[in-house]
């Protein structure tokens, strides 16, 4: 719908390129205007072209409102009527013949006509979570992994090649903290008043590991020192840890491609490739008895040493290799998801894969603000299991995984986001994710009524093939659509496809989260005013089409964020 109104605008533009002396045509930008009394679409095109025309915005539109009106008076198309609003605007009003047959389309097509292909089949890595391996995941981690995942299942939609990446940092002091830690409740467990280091992890997850090695070995390493075992203790620690985060993300419905762990790098010697390789480039130089990477020749702030005087590498070394195989591994473009407090690290990455040939477009990096848990306006207690946080396991076992994943995808990934978990388990309009659900469920039992009385024949809440024709043998019935909040909802579902395009494009899920919303509030609205099985079975017809087309762009929303579509609540 929206390419269709960009060609006659195109059109309009060619007609003038000559009289104006262009060279090329502009970007064609077209807005949802928020006021539905200002038109279905709205272009800027004429302010765009302010500076090069050197004339007033208004002068231009109003010529290309001149050439528009050529083009759509009296001739079949999408567009009904143009107005030229404020400074120079341009909005369009869509013909009422024009929003049924795309509706019929949208019917009949289903989820291949609210997809845009701008991928094309380009490889993108999108790595997130990557949690330490020292604990169990929090809710900050869990913002992190619904927005990661709902950004992959977009791209992959957008016909991208995705690939989920866990990164493992397994090879830093951390997770030695954690083998410490385990190996000193170990020794308490057998009786050793053995003393806890100082900064150790002290969640009640530490003793189940230390457990879970008595039960194997027993008292092998009681008269031990940790110098002796503590590659044993640091390894069944890390990995049993790992493989309870792993249960965790499987039980909130997602599943990585690949886990990478940093350790290998090292044991493949990829960290000594990557550093040879910026070596060989003259960006490595000696200082002060260290190595330094010059970042500052690609934007950096200042160098970062990359070897210390010691002659180990630096935390930066290993994320040298690991940005340098994501390269080598042949993607198009990378995207991290890291937490806020990684903010200072982005310049420093961005000048490594600017050292590799990366363009800084095809690098990206999306933070993930801070989540407040509350309970009815109060901040929720710590954790016993983790000790210092409430795990993201303890929430969705008591909220479930499709309301934390879409409360987590109510804000911009950039914004702090408050979670009220008693709110999470209301089923009513103040819970999000149940006012879109329900919306879905309120159709699929309404097509359950029509069944029992007999009409509107292909409308069943599990969709077959046969449907198809159904809905087509009926679709001459769409004129019957003349209500406002007809035409509304309407041209809410047609604007699904730019709403899926523009979270593509700018990697932000939350605004098909803000779409279905929106959807869902005017479907309920409706059904409230409107009556949809009447005695009027050509009605009846007409307004079931429109309730399944809603239910086609709801769970085509809702699977791009993780999240179920149930048909019975």
């Amino acid at each position: 719908m929206k390419q269709e109104v960009v060609e006659i605008i195109k059109k309009a533009l060619e007609n003038l390129q000559e009289r104006w002396g262009l060279e090329g045509l502009p970007d064609i930008d077209i807005e949802i205007p928020k006021n539905e009394s200002m038109g279905d679409f709205a272009t800027t095109v004429a302010m765009g072209l302010t500076k090069i025309l050197k004339k007033p915005p208004k002068k231009i539109a109003e010529e290309i409102f001149a050439e528009l009106n050529c083009l759509i008076v009296g001739k079949p198309g999408p567009i009904e009527s143009v107005e030229i609003a404020g400074p120079g605007f341009i909005n369009f009003r869509l013909r009422k013949v024009f929003l049924h047959a795309k509706l019929e389309q949208l019917l009949s097509e289903e989820h291949s006509s609210v997809r845009t292909d701008i991928g094309e089949g380009r490889k993108v890595q999108v790595e997130f979570v990557s949690a330490n391996p020292t604990g169990p995941l929090h809710v900050g981690h869990g913002r992190g992994a619904a927005v990661g995942n709902a950004l992959c299942n977009i791209l992959q939609a957008a016909g991208f090649e995705v690939q989920r990446e866990f990164y493992i940092n397994d090879a830093g002091l951390q997770v030695k903290l954690l083998g410490e830690s385990v190996f000193a409740r170990y020794l308490q467990l057998l009786g050793n008043d053995a003393p806890f280091p100082e900064d150790g992890y002290k969640g009640d997850y530490v003793e189940l590991i230390a457990e879970e090695i008595i039960k194997r070995a027993g008292e092998e390493y009681l008269n031990k020192s940790f110098e002796e075992c503590g590659e044993f203790f640091t390894n069944y620690a890390y990995k049993m840890m790992l493989t309870d985060i792993a249960k965790d993300l499987k039980d909130f419905g997602i599943v990585f491609d690949r886990w990478q762990s940093e350790k290998e790098l090292y044991e493949k010697e990829k960290v000594e490739s990557a550093l040879t390789a910026l070596q060989q480039k003259g960006y490595l130089y000696e200082k002060d008895g260290a190595t330094w990477f010059s970042s500052t020749s690609f934007g950096d702030d200042k160098d970062r040493v990359v070897v210390k005087q010691t002659g180990d590498y630096t935390y930066f070394a290993s994320d040298i290799a690991y940005h340098k195989d994501k390269l080598d591994r042949g993607f198009d473009t990378i995207i991290n998801i890291w937490g806020a407090d990684h903010h200072g690290y982005i310049p420093r990455l961005k000048s490594v894969l600017g050292a590799f040939g990366l363009p800084k477009e095809k690098f990206r990096v999306i933070l993930i603000q801070m989540v407040a848990l509350l309970r009815r306006g109060e901040t929720v207690q710590m954790s016993k299991r983790a000790g210092e946080f409430v795990t993201l396991r303890e929430v969705v076992d008591e909220v479930g995984a499709d309301i934390t994943k879409f409360i987590f995808l109510t804000r911009r990934a950039d914004s702090q986001l408050e979670f009220d978990i008693e709110v999470a388990k209301e089923q009513s309009a103040e819970n999000p994710v149940f006012y879109v659900q329900y919306a879905f469920a309120r159709i699929s039992s309404i097509f359950r009524q029509a069944m029992e009385r007999g009409v509107g024949a292909g409308f069943k809440p599990a969709r077959t093939e046969e449907d198809v024709g159904a809905i087509r043998r009926i679709a001459q019935d769409l004129a019957l659509l003349k209500e406002d909040e007809e035409f509304s909802i309407i041209k809410k579902l047609l604007q699904y496809p730019m709403v899926f395009e523009g979270a593509a494009v700018s990697c932000e899920p939350h605004r098909i989260t803000y779409y279905l919303q929106e959807l869902a509030g005017m479907f309920h609205s409706y059904y409230n005013k409107h009556r949809v099985i009447s005695d009027d079975s050509n009605l009846t017809n007409a307004r079931l089409c429109l309730c399944k087309a809603v239910q086609i762009v709801l769970k085509e929303g809702l699977s791009m964020l993780g999240v179920s579509a149930p048909e019975r609540m």
